[in-house]
């Protein structure tokens, strides 16, 4: 299983780019998919979530602000980031839990970062 995340890059205060995760591979079913982000010398932040029935949740930090979607055909989650603020500067990192047959234990797969910096 891969998970391979696009978008992201430099951005404006303000701004509203898009971050995709799409999973391939032997995939049965895929649970939870997380959005994460890493500033520098802060610790790792759970951004937003996604569950197979489509229940999200979000930072406190994001709220209102972040929008979380997922396409189930596809394989993928998608993070919409809108009215980005430099402190949204971080590695943004994907997750998901996926089974990959009938009966296989779920595992957390991840995407391989993507930095978002926000700067004017």
């Amino acid at each position: 299983v891969q998970l391979v995340q696009s978008g992201g890059g430099l951005g404006q205060p303000g701004g509203s780019p898009r971050l995709s995760c799409a999973a391939s591979g032997s995939i049965f079913s895929i649970f939870d998919m997380k959005w994460y982000r890493q500033a520098p010398g802060k610790q790792r932040e759970l951004v937003a979530y996604i569950t197979g029935d489509d229940v999200t949740k979000y930072a406190d930090s994001v709220k209102g602000r972040f929008t979380i979607s997922r396409d189930n055909a596809k394989n993928t989650a998608d993070l919409q980031m809108n009215s980005l603020k430099p402190e949204d500067t971080a590695v943004y990192s994907c997750s998901a839990v996926v089974t990959r047959f009938n009966g296989d234990y779920p595992r957390d797969y991840w995407g391989q970062g993507t930095q978002v910096t926000v700067s004017s």
